[in-house]
């Protein structure tokens, strides 16, 4: 089974946060990067991330539930509301080790699952 490979969009998009996760060995990328621009729309960066298979984090609820039905197809939408970088890291790290990348397409989850 394949590592879920993770991709924040422009609102979770934190460089600090990437690094860390990075220096953990996971596959994660940003908005911006090669593939996605700063400027981006919702639509496009869930169906950038799905087209590069990866799962997209947000805390953008509003526009991201709409889009998972939109696409149901795409690549695994986590959902959080904001929250300090300490508690986002110890969530996202503890999802990335104990979900694969199997278990996402068409799934919508809320980053708190991991939090306990």
């Amino acid at each position: 089974m394949a590592k879920l490979r993770l991709h924040l969009d422009a609102d979770t998009s934190n460089v600090a946060l990437v690094e860390a996760l990075l220096q953990r060995g996971h596959d994660v990328t940003r908005t911006p990067n090669s593939w996605m621009p700063l400027d981006a729309m919702d639509e496009q960066q869930l169906l950038g991330a799905t087209a590069q298979g990866r799962c997209i984090f947000t805390f953008n609820i509003r526009d991201f539930m709409p889009l998972a039905q939109r696409y149901p197809q795409h690549g695994g939408i986590i959902l959080s509301p904001q929250k300090a970088m300490p508690e986002l890291l110890k969530a996202l790290d503890k999802l990335l080790v104990s979900t694969k990348a199997e278990e996402w397409p068409g799934q919508v989850r809320w980053l708190s699952d991991w939090e306990k």
